[in-house]
């Protein structure tokens, strides 16, 4: 059962729940046994899961609760509240300062994904400003130093390492001394794995901290490691000062759960995901728009994150204005996608979106979609000036839509099909005059600007029905109004 599976599972048993005429006791129990079942099969540990039963069962008292109250929604906020708690141990990480020269040391098993995850974290801070560098101090493996200075060089980050130096100590501690003097405010030092813990390992890792004194230690944890992982994450912890965890391989099979699990082990909080191989497939990790993923309820506030991101600022004005005018042309739909793609993995952009996720991003499908955008483009690449700035379709004949399929190399049905898409979003752009994209953090202005009776003209149909109709889309405008408040935010998803 891979994570998404665990919160659709849990989703699932929540909707039951929600679906029964009257909630009572028995109701209840069998909604909590079937999130227990999903929670043990995607390996979280056994204790952790019991004390949540317990704590929820606590909280929702079906006996106390007055007629009044919504009895759904104290169960479903229960639940947020203790998949949030399972996830923070309640205390913030060592965070570097941008000018100020931080040592960050990675440890973990070989195999977990250290090294690349090592340098993706580099490439995360260099494109937010901050001069880091990598010093390969795992002299364990062969070809270790290899794959750190290939990485680097592509990233085009610093890197230190030595063919001849079996001692990762002395490495390490050289490394980090020549990059404080090139003045690298983020100094990353990639230690040595095992495939198993050993005394040697640990002992290593000692030595190595005691020589370069990090200021955090990051455990890197493999999602596919199971029921594994809390004793793990633990042994780590006793032995060196372990801050916080990166989980990686969070896009494949593995169940997710058990990874998870090391926050409880290590009392350190998550910071980053690794979500796939490529270097932007790095996700930085916060618990409350995690869970309201997981669950499918989406992060509206990341998704906006995204779009200020990836367009420019000075483009903004351009884009309001054109949303504004409601005019849709094919070159605005090439931006547009340009955009999404920048985004980063496309099932992570749409997964961010109530209820947009499973309609129009089917699970494992993600790349399928992404090279459709891509075939698009390639047919708006053998397009004239006329064509991309021209809102009308007449003006596409079947001479025109030929030569198209010839210039792309695409056949004149896939034409055809990239024109259809071209008139949906054009109904859909057209319905959406006067929306604005509010600064960033500024959710509330969002939630003004758009209205539940305008963007229920904009919704698939499907999706409206997944969100409840009218009145779940008016919960889900109220969330948004409520970003900076995590209950009211709750309260407005369900």
């Amino acid at each position: 059962m891979v994570l998404a599976q665990l919160g659709g599972s849990i989703s699932k048993a929540l909707q039951r729940m929600s679906n029964a005429t009257i909630i009572d006791e028995k109701v209840l129990n069998e909604c909590l046994n079937e999130i227990t079942r999903a929670l043990l099969q995607a390996d979280v540990q056994f204790r952790m899961v019991a004390d949540m039963q317990k704590n929820i069962k606590k909280v929702v008292n079906l006996d106390d609760l007055a007629a009044g109250h919504n009895k759904r929604r104290i169960i479903q906020q229960a639940v947020f509240n203790e998949l949030c708690k399972m996830l923070d141990p309640g205390k913030p990480s060592f965070t570097p300062k941008k000018g100020k020269p931080s040592v960050i040391m990675f440890v973990g098993l070989q195999g977990s994904g250290k090294t690349t995850t090592c340098t993706k974290y580099a490439y995360y801070h260099q494109k937010k400003g901050w001069k880091p560098a990598l010093v390969c101090a795992d002299t364990f493996r062969a070809g270790a130093f290899d794959q750190l200075k290939q990485n680097a060089t592509k990233a085009k980050i610093p890197f230190y390492g030595s063919y001849t130096e079996s001692d990762p100590v002395k490495i390490a501690e050289e490394g980090v001394e020549r990059f404080k003097k090139e003045s690298c405010d983020l100094i990353i030092v990639d230690t040595s794995g095992r495939h198993k813990q050993e005394v040697a390992l640990f002992e290593e890792m000692r030595q190595v901290s005691e020589a370069t004194k990090p200021d955090l230690i990051i455990f890197v944890m493999d999602s596919s490691i199971g029921q594994a992982a809390f004793d793990q994450a633990q042994a780590f912890k006793q032995s060196v000062s372990v801050g916080a965890v990166i989980v990686t391989k969070m896009d494949g099979h593995a169940k997710g759960g058990g990874a998870l699990s090391a926050v409880a082990a290590t009392k350190s909080p998550v910071i980053f995901i690794g979500t796939g191989e490529h270097m932007d497939e790095f996700e930085v990790f916060d618990v409350k728009p995690f869970v309201s993923r997981l669950l499918g309820m989406g992060d509206w506030s990341g998704f906006m994150d995204k779009i200020h991101e990836v367009v420019p600022t000075d483009q903004q004005p351009e884009l309001l204005q054109k949303l504004t005018e409601g005019s849709f042309t094919l070159r605005i739909m090439y931006e547009q996608f340009q955009n999404i793609l920048k985004m980063g993995p496309i099932g992570q952009v749409f997964s961010m979106i109530p209820g947009f996720s499973s309609e129009l991003m089917p699970k494992g499908r993600e790349q399928e979609s992404q090279a459709k955008i891509k075939r698009y483009m390639y047919m708006m690449d053998s397009m004239t000036n006329e064509e991309l700035d021209s809102s009308n379709l007449k003006l596409m004949n079947d001479s025109r839509i030929m030569r198209i399929a010839r210039g792309s190399g695409r056949p004149i049905v896939e034409v055809m099909e990239m024109l259809e898409e071209y008139k949906r979003l054009a109904k859909v752009w057209s319905k959406m005059k006067g929306l604005k994209i509010p600064k960033k953090g500024e959710m509330s202005a969002l939630s003004r600007n758009i209205n539940a009776q305008h963007m229920s003209k904009v919704l698939p149909p499907q999706i409206m029905k997944q969100l409840g109709g009218m009145g779940g889309l008016q919960n889900l405008m109220k969330q948004m109004g409520n970003m900076g408040n995590p209950k009211d935010m709750m309260n407005g998803l369900v």
